[in-house]
């Protein structure tokens, strides 16, 4: 039987082996890790976003996030509009954007569907479970409120 700490580093390398396939997606891609989450989960959610939402859903900083959706629009995949207050920022993709987003993120989204499609409801259901219920003991440790020394 293994131990927590030799499940903790099994875990930790599919992560990395996880984050590393995303990482050189982008990168054949020809697109920046931000870049790519950005049109990702655009096309993900399939829906105009705020900025503030895009940093959130990302997991990224606003300086970062800024930065490449300056760089998207300034090639012409987005566009930038006003939302309902003039600080927030209404994101979307242009046809330039859409084509882009069909030909890069598009593929992804479809392997890991396929992937997903590789396991049974259960399965499905079980894995997400499990990693939620991770994730959320994860938080409540690392939180400093929480912790408990």
């Amino acid at each position: 039987m293994k131990t927590e700490r030799e499940y903790l580093s099994e875990y930790n390398g599919l992560m990395k082996e996880n984050d590393e396939l995303y990482r050189n997606a982008a990168k054949a891609m020809g697109l920046s890790d931000c870049a790519f989450w950005i049109l990702y989960i655009l096309r993900e959610r399939d829906e105009e976003l705020i900025q503030s939402d895009i940093c959130s859903g990302i997991c990224m900083p606003k300086q970062t996030v800024n930065s490449s959706l300056k760089k998207l629009e300034e090639s012409g995949y987005l566009r930038l509009f006003e939302g309902n207050d003039r600080r927030s920022k209404l994101v979307r993709l242009t046809q330039e954007g859409n084509a882009l987003a069909a030909e890069t993120v598009d593929r992804v989204l479809a392997a890991e569907l396929r992937a997903l499609g590789g396991m049974t409801a259960e399965e499905q259901s079980v894995f997400l479970g499990l990693f939620r219920r991770y994730t959320d003991l994860l938080k409540k440790e690392m939180s400093p409120r929480e912790r408990k020394n």
